[in-house]
This record gives C-alpha cells, sequence and structure tokens, in this order.
C-alpha cells in the first residue's frame, strides 16, 4: 500500500515587519506608545507650519495638521506604517498657543483659571500600502481658580514651555485639575485606545 503523504504545513512568514514611525518630535508621546508596548524603529520630527488659518475652528485645526504631519514624513519612509499626531488646547473657538515667553503662559493660565476647557488629540495614521486613517479625540479638561501665588510659582517652573495651553497634565500642573472628562493620555499628547486602534485596524502588530 502506497504511503499517505503527510500534510503539507505551511512555511512561517519570515518576511521583516514593516517598521513603524513615529512623525513627531514629543517625547511625552514616545512615552505613551513605549507604555503600552508600541516602539517606534525611528522618530522623524515632521516640520510643518502649525500656525491656524483664519477662522479655522480647533477640531479642523486639529486634523489638519495631524495630516500635514504625516504627509511630511511619507516620502521618506516608503513601506514603513507613520503615526502622526497633534494636541490642541482650546477655549470655545479659540485655539490656545503653544508659549515661548512668560507673558503669553501667564494669559493662557488665566483665561484657563477657573473654567473647563477641551483637549483636541488629531491622530493620523498611513499604512505600507498608502492607506490613510484618522480621528479627532477630546477631552473636557476642569481648572480650579488659581491663585496670584499659585500662578506665579507655576511659571517660574518654566513648565509650560513649548506645551500646548501653558500646562502639562503630568506635571505640577495635576495641582490645578480637580477633574477631567473623557481620555487623560489624549491631554498628555495622545489618545492611546484610539491609537491603537487606528494602527491595529491598518495591520500593525506590535
Amino acid at each position: 500500500m502506497a504511503a499517505i503523504p503527510a500534510e503539507k504545513v505551511p512555511s512561517a512568514d519570515t518576511r521583516p515587519a514593516p517598521p513603524l514611525v513615529l512623525a513627531s518630535a514629543s517625547p511625552r508621546r514616545l512615552q505613551l506608545l513605549q507604555q503600552v508596548g508600541i516602539r517606534p524603529s525611528d522618530v522623524d520630527p515632521a516640520d510643518v507650519d502649525e500656525a491656524p488659518r483664519r477662522r479655522e475652528l480647533p477640531h479642523h485645526y486639529a486634523r489638519r495638521v495631524a495630516l500635514d504631519k504625516l504627509s511630511a514624513v511619507a516620502a521618506r519612509h516608503p513601506g514603513a506604517f507613520l503615526l502622526a499626531a497633534d494636541t490642541v488646547v482650546a477655549v470655545g473657538r479659540r485655539i490656545l498657543p503653544k508659549p515661548e515667553d512668560e507673558a503669553e503662559a501667564r494669559r493662557c493660565l488665566e483665561l484657563l483659571s477657573g473654567r473647563r476647557h477641551r483637549v483636541l488629540g488629531g491622530v493620523a495614521v498611513q499604512a505600507p500600502d498608502g492607506r490613510r486613517v484618522d480621528t479627532l479625540v477630546t477631552t473636557a479638561v476642569i481648572f480650579k481658580r488659581l491663585s496670584q501665588y499659585e500662578l506665579n510659582r507655576y511659571l517660574a517652573g518654566r513648565e509650560w514651555r513649548g506645551k500646548a495651553g501653558g500646562y502639562a497634565i503630568q506635571g505640577a500642573a495635576a495641582a490645578f485639575i480637580p477633574k477631567i472628562i473623557g481620555s487623560y493620555p489624549n491631554v498628555v499628547g495622545l489618545p492611546l485606545v484610539e491609537t491603537c486602534n487606528l494602527l491595529a485596524g491598518l495591520g500593525y502588530r506590535a
């Protein structure tokens, strides 16, 4: 009797997985990704004009800048997954800056003091085959009313420099925020659940 040939076992795919490139210079975004086991192969900050356009609404601005950052690095990394993001602090229709001097930081914090504002996180992802997806995540943040002592002390620490709205929730400003509604990592710099979902939906595996 002839032997029955053994069933062929498909060989494992030994091709390396496409790399992930983070199009951001933010150390906070890199740390957040690493927190959930995602370690980008490369960090390539995008150099784009982040000035809001005339009458541009905060949610339009956050998504546009994230997509602009993605486009800026796409040609440099063919065959890679790309991840770009932008974080916007908004009071009503007003987009707050990333202060470069103490006077600007003071104006931001005086505006935030004693009121609710929104943090909008725009996230954009591109797959190696060019498919793109993006999303916008909004978190409500409540600031307590700041005394002049608290304000001056915070400004003296210079933690505000380059931070959207002049504060970092993961730093000393945590003492000013009794409540948030929504994603905490979004306020830090990257909404993790939504980002992981976008990556997974395009086939990325950490």
